[in-house]
Order: structure tokens, then sequence, then C-alpha cells
């Protein structure tokens, strides 16, 4: 496993930067009580892992008071940058908690364009004072995107493109120790592999991942459009081996894909970004039909991209509603999917057309969603620049309604010295 030990020298700019992010910490807000919390209590603390617009100043993991009791409730109490080398312009993307909540796992999108590490492990045992392990990356694949904890410890992580950004990505899986394990399948279908999303259900040895898109083609130096994919792939879990693969025809760019928890058929959610369908896919015989069309989504917003855009999905731990965010829309929906197979629309948060909700995390006690208006600004690079207004906000999530938190509302285009941020990947614990 590769990890950087190296101290190179780091340009004045930068120095102070880091001298002003400190990993000990620059104090935004003051901190009540303990940071050892029981895994079982309410979330107080809340990670977003974030970049710097301008990529200039490096990547960091923003640490903010998540505690609701608390005076100080939606403040950022500190900004824990990684150290060179490789510490920017890694577009900071998705991130997970281990399952014991002592390790943060980073994921870099675009880490493969400057030649650096795209993997980032953060020790948070102490909650509120998060400490740089090391980075990393996988030998066969990059462009980092998803991470799921194992329940043993370690994690999968998908790699939505093979080692040049092409295809075939892979899942590499991290053990407990997070030494590399192996960069999953061994053998790698070759009819366009490029995991994005990623689930499981260990109770019935079976795990999916989503393709999204081909990494390489959203480049300026690839002639033509983005290749979007549209499938599932459905996996051996203890074997790591993918079973079978469930094409999408009408689907255009699955991102995401989330096992319905207690479904003791083993099916899942997946949504195409670009169609504005939901489907409802059957892991056991392959097959996937729509049962819900984001066109009818009340109130209804008229877009460019039909349904909205969708992005990330998220279930709670009773299986019966899916949450989802419209990009282009500026919306946070839920549906009720007691009954899979016709999926009634619940609640909805508006957060106005150029507002760019894209990924959402519920809270372990499924109450609290946490949403970061950013996807992806290729900016000179490449063909995508979906910005959104780099605010992060909670939406309180009911049985049958949602509600925007009014006490939760970060700006990170004003939050931090070093000038407007992107935040992406969210954490909490």
């Amino acid at each position: 496993m590769k990890r950087n030990d190296k101290r190179h020298a780091v340009p004045a700019v930068l120095r102070l930067v880091l001298l002003s992010l400190a990993v000990t910490g620059t104090a935004f807000a003051s901190e009540n009580g303990s940071s050892h919390r029981d895994r079982n209590e309410r979330a107080k603390t809340l990670y977003v892992w974030a970049g710097d617009q301008a990529r200039v100043a490096p990547d960091f993991l923003a640490v903010i008071d998540f505690d609701e009791e608390s005076h100080d409730y939606g403040k950022i109490i500190r900004a824990v940058p990684i150290p060179p080398p490789g510490n920017v312009g890694n577009e900071a993307h998705h991130c997970h908690l281990s399952a014991d909540k002592k390790t943060l796992g980073c994921g870099g999108l675009l880490s493969l364009l400057r030649g650096q590490n795209s993997i980032f492990f953060f020790d948070v045992s102490n909650a509120r004072y998060p400490k740089f392990l090391f980075s990393t990356s996988g030998s066969k694949s990059s462009i980092t995107d998803d991470f799921l904890p194992l329940d043993g410890g370690g994690f999968l992580v998908t790699q939505m493109g093979a080692a040049d950004g092409g295809a075939p990505g892979r899942v590499v899986e991290f053990d407990r120790k997070l030494n590399l394990v192996e960069e999953w399948p061994v053998r790698p279908p070759r009819d366009g592999f490029n995991p994005h999303g990623i689930s499981a259900r260990p109770d019935l040895n079976r795990m999916v991942t989503a393709d999204f898109m081909l990494p390489a083609s959203s480049l300026d130096i690839v002639p033509g459009d983005p290749v979007l994919r549209g499938a599932i792939r459905v996996w051996d879990f203890e074997d790591r081996r993918i079973i079978r693969t469930v094409r999408i025809p009408g689907a255009v760019g699955t991102m995401d894909v989330k096992m319905i928890p207690g479904d003791p058929q083993g099916r899942a959610f997946t949504a195409g970004m670009f169609d504005g369908l939901v489907y409802l896919v059957n892991t056991s015989d392959g097959t996937a039909a729509p049962v819900f069309d984001c066109e009818n989504i009340v109130p209804h917003v008229e877009v460019p991209v039909r349904g909205g855009m969708t992005q990330i999905l998220a279930m709670p731990k009773t299986g019966d509603r899916l949450l989802f965010a419209s990009f282009q829309a500026g919306q946070v929906g839920m549906l009720d999917v007691s009954d899979p197979n016709l999926p009634v629309q619940s609640g909805i948060v508006n957060l106005g057309i150029d507002a760019g909700p894209h990924s959402i995390t519920l809270a372990d006690d499924d109450k609290r969603l946490v949403v970061t208006d950013y996807f992806l600004n290729e900016d000179d690079v490449g063909k995508i620049h979906f910005e959104g207004d780099h605010h992060v906000h909670v939406v309180k999530v009911f049985q049958d309604h949602l509600e925007l938190d009014p006490r939760f509302d970060l700006d990170f285009n004003t939050a931090f010295p070093t000038g407007s941020v992107r935040p992406h990947g969210v954490a909490m614990k």
C-alpha cells in the first residue's frame, strides 16, 4: 500500500494557508462536553469534506457542531487540511465513517489528473479533533467515489475508472488496519464497468454497485459527449464477485443505488440522472422497472433536464422511504416506498432552482438529513460544470413529511478565510 511519507517544500501561499487551518484547529465556535460519544447517541459532530474553489488552498475536513442542544449548533469548530504532497485540487468527493466510527475515509475524484493519491483517511476517534492519517491509491483503478464500511472494520471503495480513468473500474477493499486487500473483481467485466454508488445486504450475501459514467469521457481532451451508463451490478458479497448485470436501457446515468433494508427479496432502488425515472431493481432475477416519474413531483420545477436531475439517494433503516436530491430543480424529496412497486411522494423541500443539492446523508437516528449544494465542476479541464450555491443544509425527516431546519444553513462561500469552498462529502457521529 502506498502512503505519503515524504515532505516536499511548500510554496509560501500554501504554508500560510496551512498555518491558518492548522490541524490543531482554528476555533470558530466553542465546544461543549466530551468528544467521545456513545455510538447510539444522536450525532453531535458533523464532518464536511471540501475543496477550495480556486484549487489553491489545501483540501480539508470541516468539523461542525451538530448538537441540537448546543448554542453553537451549526457553527464551524475547525478545519483540518490534508498535508502535502498531493493536498490540493483533489476534487473532494464522498466520505464515510468506519463501522466503529473511529476512522473517516474520503475520496478525491480528480486526483488522477495531478498524479496524486485519491483515498484519504482520518482518525476521528476524538470526534472534534480529527487527525490526518495517510493517503493512498489503487494500482489498477482511480476516480474515487463512494465508501461502504465493513462490519469487521475497513471499507469497500468504488473506483469509477481504471488506472487511466477509462474502463473497467474496480471496488477497492481495505481491511480494519487500512491495508489494501484487493481491487475487485479480480477479472472485471469489459462492458462499461464504471461503479459509482454502492450498497450491500450482508444478511443476504448481496451487494450492488451502479455504473454511472466513463470518467475519461468527461474531459475536454476526449472528443464527444460524456459517455453515460445505465446498469446495476449484482455481487456475491462474500466472494466479491459480480454474479449478474442488470441492464436498464432507458436509464441515463445510474449514479446511485440503495438496497431496501429488510426486504426479503433483496430489491434495490436506482434512478436515472438524465431520464427522471426511479427504478425498482430485482437483484435475484436481474430485472428492473420504472416505478416513479420525478416529472410528477409537486411542486413541479421546469428545468432543462427531465425530472430535475436526480442525484444521491438515501433510505432509513425501516426501508419504507426513499430520499433523493434533485440538482437542477433545487429540491430534496421523499417517497413513501412501503409498497416498492408504487412509490408515492410524501415530502418535499424547495431550496431554490440555483441551489444545486447533490449529496445527502442520513444521521444514524434517521431524523436528520444533511444536504450539500455542490455536484462537480471540472473547470477548464472538463465538460461538467454543476456548481450549486455551496450551502450545507439540514432537513428534518418525519414519517410523512420533510422540514428544512431554519437553524442550520452554512454558506461555504464565506465561512473560511481562504475564500469560496466547494462542500461535498458528509459524515456525522
